[in-house]
């Protein structure tokens, strides 16, 4: 049965109206490099700063420590600007369905490619909070691991952080591929793509999946049974 269930922030639980697409670019473009729509995509989702580093160098760039940390620096003022003219929100049904699992008895955490700086304000805005009186079990960002998705280390860590042990007990839901790839490489019972992204159905198929659906407000109505 599944016990946990990770799901990813920006276009998974978190309306953010493209605002963390438009920052990347903008941090990546800034530089002088040029992006695709298509590697931009690829690399949404992972570690903001793995990201800039490997956009930069695929836009022609040579990135090295400092200017990734000041085009980190650029992405953050910029998503917090946008952030500020279109405020995030909950994706529609995320709320229950969170209330919904933990009624349960499932765990919820949360993981993102941000990190602490940028994510905790997020979250603090729209009422979100992990531990006594939070609406999560647990929060896991970017500064906790040693690398992003779609290594399997936050999942990893959301499962140290709320005590579970068997990694086909956890359910992990994400909008991007490499939330998907993250799941399979940390062996979850259940991965589930959601199509309140970027990404649609055939894309997202592409990607190692157990199951695709509209929204996370359809991840309760999914079997609560892990995959063998």
């Amino acid at each position: 049965m599944i016990e946990l269930a990770v799901f990813d922030m920006a276009g998974t639980t978190i309306e953010e109206h493209g605002a963390v697409y438009a920052a990347l670019r903008h941090a990546v473009e800034s530089t002088g490099a040029t992006v695709s729509a298509a590697d931009l995509q690829t690399w949404m989702g992972t570690d903001k700063r793995e990201a800039i580093a490997a956009l930069v160098r695929i836009g022609g760039g040579s990135p090295d420590a400092q200017l990734v940390e000041r085009q980190y620096d650029v992405f953050r003022t910029d998503l917090e600007r946008r952030y500020k003219e279109v405020p995030p929100l909950p994706i529609a049904g995320a709320d229950t369905a969170l209330a919904e699992l933990r009624a349960r008895g499932i765990r919820t955490a949360l993981t993102t490619g941000f990190s602490d700086d940028v994510a905790l304000p997020l979250l603090a805005s729209l009422g979100w909070s992990a531990g006594e009186g939070g609406n999560l079990d647990a929060v896991v960002t970017a500064d906790e691991v040693g690398r992003g998705r779609p290594a399997p280390y936050m999942i990893h860590r959301a499962m140290e952080k709320t005590g579970v042990v068997d990694v086909r007990a956890v359910l992990v839901a994400g909008d991007t591929t490499v939330d998907l790839e993250a799941g399979t490489n940390a062996g979850a019972g259940a991965v589930v793509g959601v199509l309140t992204g970027q990404l649609n159905r055939g894309q997202l198929e592409q990607a190692p999946h157990t199951h695709i659906v509209a929204s996370v407000a359809d991840v309760p109505g999914l079997p609560e049974t892990a995959r063998d």
